[in-house]
C-alpha cells in the first residue's frame, strides 16, 4: 500500500484517545452532499461518509510501513494486521511475514501484534522467544482490555458480547479468562450463568452492530436487572459513524454495496445493517473485479460504503467499474464527521533490531 491510498486525516504524532472519551465527542452533524446528474438516465450512486480506514487501521498498518523502513524486513506479524487482503498482500509484498502463532518467529526477529490485540499470554510468549514487539493493537481495543482488567479486579462477572473466535473476542477473554463469559448475540442470553447477580458488567468486541448489540444488552437486562454498562462505548466511533452513514444511504438505495473481506466483522455488519435499514439487496465484495452486472438489473441507485479496514483505492476502483456502466452521478452522504487520531505505537522510536539481538546474546551466555 502507498501513502497515497490512506485518508488525508491519517496521524503518526497525535496522542493516543484517552479512555474516557466517547465517540459521539469526536462526531459532528454534516450536511448531505448532492452531485450534479451528469447520466441523465436518474442513475446514481450514494457514497457514504465517512467510510473505510479508522484510526487504527491507519495506524497499525503504519506501523509495519514504518517497521520495515526503520529495521528492514523481515518483519514478523502475528494474525493479519488488520481484516483485508488487499492490504496484507501489499505488505507482505515489502516485506512482512504474516504468522498465526508467535511460536513461528525466529528467536532475535521482531514481530507485531495486529490491530485486533492479543492476550496477556501472548506477550509473554514473545519475551521468552526472545523477540522484539511492537503493540499495534488499537487504543479503543486496548481500552476494552483495560475495562475488563479493572471488573476483574472488583470480582465481577464479566459478559462479554461478541463472535466466537474473533482475534479481538481472544485477546480480551484471555485479560480475564475466569471473569469473561461469551456471549454472541441475543441467542445465548438464555444460557447465561453469574456467581452474583449484583455484580454483572457486559462489554463488547468492538466492530459490532450496534443494533444487534444493544437488542443482546436489552434482553441480559431483563435476565440480570442490576447489570451495569461499561463507563464509554465499547463498538468504536468508526464503526458507529459507518453504520449510521450506510443507515441513510440503504433507505434511497435499491443496492448496497460494501467494499471488505469476508473475515472482516465490521464490513459484514454494514451488508446487515443495509438490508435491515432498506436496501433492497446487499453485496460484500473485496474489489471490482468481484461485481456482477446481473445485480445492477432494475436497479437506479446503488449504495456505496466500505470497511474500516479498506483503504479508498479498492472503493475507487467500484466507482469507476459503475460509471463505465452508466451509473456515473455520485452523491455523498455524510451524516457525520471524523477527527480522531492515534500516535504510531512507542516501540517504534527505538531499536529492536539490536533490543533482541542483545535478548537472544544473554539467554545463551554469549
Amino acid at each position: 500500500m502507498t501513502s497515497a491510498s490512506r485518508p488525508s486525516t491519517a496521524a503518526t504524532d497525535s496522542a493516543d484517545l484517552a479512555p474516557e472519551r466517547t465517540a459521539r465527542e469526536e462526531s459532528a452533524p454534516a450536511e448531505t452532499v448532492h452531485g450534479e446528474s451528469r447520466s441523465g438516465e436518474g442513475r446514481r450512486v450514494l457514497l457514504a461518509a465517512p467510510r473505510g480506514y479508522c484510526a487504527g487501521v491507519d495506524r497499525a498498518v503504519i506501523a509495519v510501513e514504518q517497521a520495515l523502513e526503520q529495521y528492514g524486513a523481515p518483519i514478523y506479524v502475528r494474525h493479519e494486521i488488520v481484516h483485508n487482503k488487499y492490504v496484507v498482500e501489499t505488505l507482505r509484498k515489502k516485506g512482512a511475514i504474516f504468522v498465526e502463532e508467535t511460536a513461528e518467529v525466529p528467536p532475535g526477529e521482531i514481530v507485531i501484534f495486529s490491530a485486533h490485540g492479543v492476550a496477556p499470554v501472548v506477550h509473554d510468549e514473545a519475551k521468552r522467544g526472545q523477540l522484539a514487539t511492537i503493540d499495534a493493537t488499537c487504543p479503543l481495543v486496548t481500552k476494552v482490555h483495560k475495562e475488563a482488567v479493572r471488573f476483574a479486579k472488583d470480582d465481577y462477572d464479566i459478559l462479554l458480547i461478541g463472535h466466537e473466535g474473533h482475534e479481538e473476542v481472544i485477546g480480551t477473554s484471555g485479560e480475564a479468562p475466569e471473569h469473561i463469559t461469551l456471549v454472541d448475540g441475543p441467542k445465548d442470553v438464555a444460557s447465561v450463568e453469574v456467581k452474583d447477580p449484583s455484580k454483572v458488567v457486559w462489554l463488547s468486541q468492538t466492530t459490532l452492530s450496534v443494533d444487534e448489540t444493544m437488542e443482546t444488552v436489552d434482553a441480559l437486562k431483563e435476565k440480570f436487572p442490576q447489570l451495569i454498562s461499561p463507563p464509554s462505548d465499547d463498538i468504536c466511533y468508526a464503526t458507529q459513524n459507518r453504520q449510521t452513514a450506510i443507515k441513510q444511504v440503504a433507505a434511497e438505495s435499491d443496492l448496497v454495496l460494501i467494499v471488505g473481506s469476508k473475515n472482516s466483522s465490521n464490513s459484514v455488519r454494514l451488508v446487515e445493517t443495509a438490508l435491515v435499514h432498506g436496501a433492497k439487496a446487499g453485496h460484500l465484495v473485496d474489489n471490482a473485479s468481484e461485481l456482477d452486472e446481473a445485480w445492477l438489473e432494475g436497479v437506479t441507485t446503488v449504495g456505496l460504503s466500505s470497511g474500516a479496514s479498506v483503504p479508498d483505492v479498492l472503493v475507487e476502483g467500484v466507482i469507476q467499474w459503475l460509471a463505465e456502466r452508466g451509473w456515473s452521478d455520485v452523491e455523498v452522504v455524510q451524516p457525520v464527521e471524523e477527527h480522531i487520531q492515534f500516535s504510531l505505537p512507542k516501540e517504534l522510536r527505538r531499536d529492536l533490531r539490536a533490543e533482541a539481538k542483545a535478548a537472544v546474546a544473554d539467554s545463551t551466555g554469549s
